[in-house]
């Protein structure tokens, strides 16, 4: 085991000089400003504070699990070839936590996520020492994350501040719009029905902020197990409390919660899947469901129409697709 760590590092070492060199012996301009981001999130506020100053690509697209997801050879020669590598830290990318710890003794790497005070971070007793990483579930602490975006490319880019100051002030100012949509639709969800039962424990911050009772099948990472005791601990927190619904995540199989339901339904309890999360990443690039605005707008106004309270169909900004 330990020789195959060291020749892994090796490869990314070599790599990353090799790529280097290269970037260096070839054309280089200064301007757009070339970042690579691990998450769709992240990417996402880079994109909104920079604009058209920066050339921002994603490692990890929807659908993909950041707690497993490990780098591969042409991410690493994007990142050496990057002014700015952005990730969020709080070891939500777990299997790349030595990894960037190493890639920021010799490029630019800065972990967004960890900008946020840990006095309003959640800790996780599976995970000792630890924080829960989700923290774009609430739109306030997302809003550190922007900013923590911004000076990161003011510190890449000086001459593009300004810029990136406006960007990032307009920005949170839709964010602020955002969670006060959220604080309106999610008070009309009945008392008794504001439980919200996902694959794994990716909401938790949303529910420290908007009230809701939060459980999920799985721990703060998809790759803990979710045992059969776990599971009916929950099919009778279901039963008891007569939730009719419970959610899948566009990231993680939805294995676990059929088996929840299944459980429930033969105790006499009729649930049903009340549609699918964005959690560790967000929609399809090019949709509205593809930013961040727009991915916690689906899933607010899913939950909240399908746990019986009322929102708008459309969304928070009329944006959201037919059904979704």
């Amino acid at each position: 085991m330990r020789f195959l760590k060291t020749a892994r590092s090796l490869v990314i070492t070599a790599t990353l000089a090799l790529t280097t060199l290269m970037s260096a012996n070839g054309a280089a301009s200064a301007d757009p400003v070339n970042v690579v981001a691990t998450t769709s999130m992240i990417a996402d506020a880079a994109r909104q504070v920079a604009g058209p100053r920066a050339n921002v690509t994603a490692l990890m697209g929807p659908g993909v699990d950041p707690h497993s997801y490990r780098q591969t050879r042409s991410d690493i020669a994007a990142m050496a070839r990057a002014d700015l590598v952005l990730w969020h830290g709080l070891y939500l990318e777990a299997q790349l936590e030595e990894f960037f710890l190493d890639l920021g003794k010799r490029r630019n790497v800065v972990a967004v996520g960890e900008a946020i005070d840990t006095s309003k971070l959640l800790s996780h007793e599976d995970y000792k020492g630890r924080f829960d990483p989700h923290v774009w579930m609430d739109p306030k602490l997302w809003e550190t994350v922007v900013l923590a975006t911004r000076d990161a490319l003011i510190k890449t880019d000086p001459e593009g501040e300004a810029t990136y100051r406006a960007n990032a002030d307009a920005h949170i100012a839709e964010i602020k719009k955002l969670d006060d949509y959220i604080n309106t639709v999610t008070a009309t969800v009945p008392s008794q029905s504001r439980v919200l039962l996902t694959a794994h424990d990716a909401f938790n911050y949303f529910g420290k902020g908007f009230d809701f009772d939060v459980m999920g099948i799985q721990g703060i990472s998809t790759e803990s197990e979710a045992g059969l005791r776990r599971i009916e601990e929950l099919v009778d927190i279901i039963v008891d409390r007569k939730i009719s619904a419970v959610f899948v995540e566009s990231s993680v199989p939805e294995r676990n919660v059929r088996a929840l339901i299944e459980g429930a339904q033969a105790r006499g309890q009729n649930v049903t899947i009340g549609g699918t999360l964005y959690s560790d990443a967000m929609g399809e690039p090019g949709t509205y469901e593809g930013t961040y605005i727009g991915m916690i707008d689906h899933n607010v106004t899913l939950i909240t129409r399908a746990l019986g309270g009322e929102a708008p169909e459309s969304g928070f900004q009329g944006k959201l697709a037919a059904g979704a």
